[in-house]
């Protein structure tokens, strides 16, 4: 790979190999059932092949293939055990790695951007990446001051690359149903797409990230690592060593994940209204366990501006909710834009689908876990039409905020994290805690 492949044909034809290969190696897998292999080692071979192959073929493209490899690998731990053993070493290594650009190309990029005497700008420069994610690689410095600096530098033709892979993508849902069963792969795929050219402006990127880095200097929870240098494609931040979260999610102990998923939720409730912006893209490979106990946070492309913080109605509903008042919650829904006019839901069926989400606020601890999520995935990709799901409506203001939470969770639920979860949503949320006013929900609703 001497480039990012960015020509349609030659991307459309590396696309192709996935659900071809995986037709292919069922086809081998029944010719070695017919010759005596039992069926489920040949499953777990065909499992476990099909996964290296979605790897390599998703990170070979990065761009919006990889982008959307890596927003599945957050969902693993809602899969059952026995389809998500082959697969969740393959999808973890998309939050960490990919194949790395030649040098040749790096050195070109960043003479493009810093000009021919780049090189002036640093004491020393690592060639080799220390991390790829889906539209750049990151390479370790020394910044000519003398800092250890992290050197962003962005994929040539990632942006082109990046719309084109969204077209190809929407034709594998099958296969990706293998992975998520009843996930809505449409409305992941759009999703996705609409982040990019926030993603793509490493300008944009760098403000955010020195907006978060100034809030947080000096805090005793969370560093996020500073601007240096910035420009379109080059993106230079002061260095960061830690634990990656995958590998407390892999190694870690149940001290270390509770501390690692109780910062976790802290620093995703708390930024909004320290920074009045949300981290929008919470997969473990943007976060460090540093060795003073804070957690590091790295990657600020996609941010939800918040100037306000979080909706007030998102508390207001969430504790009104744990009341038992499903008049006002299915009021309250209808004034935000969960439930469209002329639609109606049957109280309990939307009892029954929101419980489990507002369930860790409702306590004073919980533990997330991989069957916890499995089970409420299970009510989730109920596909009958009378389903409560299909009946709601996700307001575009609200579309970031779910993506975080959704996502979260699933990162919790990887951590296995017992924690005092509803503390954190009583700080940090408008409208959870009691108002000292008996009528301030009805006010601040407008349904009185």
């Amino acid at each position: 790979m001497n480039d990012l492949p960015r020509r349609a044909v030659t991307r459309s034809a590396k696309l192709a190999t996935l659900p071809l290969g995986f037709a292919g190696r069922a086809a081998l897998g029944l010719g070695k059932r017919i010759g005596g292999k039992s069926a489920e080692i040949v499953a777990q071979e065909v499992q476990q092949r099909t996964a290296e192959q979605i790897f390599k073929v998703l990170g070979e493209l990065k761009g919006g293939a990889m982008k959307l490899g890596q927003a599945l690998s957050i969902f693993e731990a809602a899969l059952p055990q026995e389809i998500a053993g082959p697969y969740r070493a393959t999808l973890t290594k998309l939050q960490e790695a990919a194949p790395p650009l030649p040098v040749a190309t790096v050195h070109k990029v960043l003479a493009e951007q810093l000009g021919d005497d780049w090189r002036r700008h640093f004491q020393s420069f690592d060639d080799q990446p220390t991390a790829a994610a889906s539209i750049g690689q990151v390479h370790k410095a020394v910044w000519h001051d003398g800092r250890v600096v992290a050197v962003k530098i962005q994929y040539p033709g990632a942006g082109k690359a990046l719309l084109g892979d969204f077209a190809q993508l929407a034709r594998l849902g099958k296969l990706f149903g293998a992975l998520l069963p009843g996930l809505d792969m449409k409305s992941v795929l759009n999703e996705l797409r609409e982040r990019i050219a926030e993603e793509l402006d490493y300008l944009r990127e760098a403000e955010a990230q020195h907006a978060f880095a100034l809030e947080f200097n000096g805090d005793p929870d969370f560093y996020v690592p500073d601007v240096v240098a910035a420009n379109e494609m080059v993106l230079v931040t002061e260095w960061m060593d830690g634990t990656p979260l995958s590998r407390i999610i892999a190694e870690g102990t149940q001290e270390e994940r509770n501390r690692a998923g109780l910062l976790f939720v802290r620093f995703l409730f708390c930024s909004p209204a320290r920074v009045g912006m949300l981290h929008a893209d919470p997969h473990p490979g943007n976060f460090r366990m540093l060795p003073d106990g804070r957690l590091g946070v790295l990657d600020f492309g996609a941010v939800n501006r918040l100037p306000d913080g979080y909706p007030k109605a998102f508390g207001q509903l969430t504790r009104i909710f744990i009341q038992g008042d499903m008049e006002t919650v299915m009021a309250g829904l209808r004034q935000e834009g969960f439930i469209r006019e002329g639609v109606e839901v049957d109280p309990d069926a939307l009892r029954a689908f929101l419980a489990p989400y507002v369930e860790p606020t409702a306590v004073e601890e919980f533990t997330f876990s991989r069957e916890w999520l499995q089970a409420q995935a299970a009510t989730v990709t109920d596909l009958r039409p009378n389903n409560v799901v299909r009946q709601l409506n996700l307001p575009p203001s609200y579309v970031l905020i779910h993506r975080v939470h959704a996502a979260g969770v699933g990162v919790l639920c990887q951590l296995g994290t017992t924690a005092r979860f509803r503390d954190e949503v009583i700080r940090w949320v408008p409208g959870f805690a009691d108002d000292a006013d008996p009528n301030a929900d009805d006010e601040a609703l407008a349904i009185g």
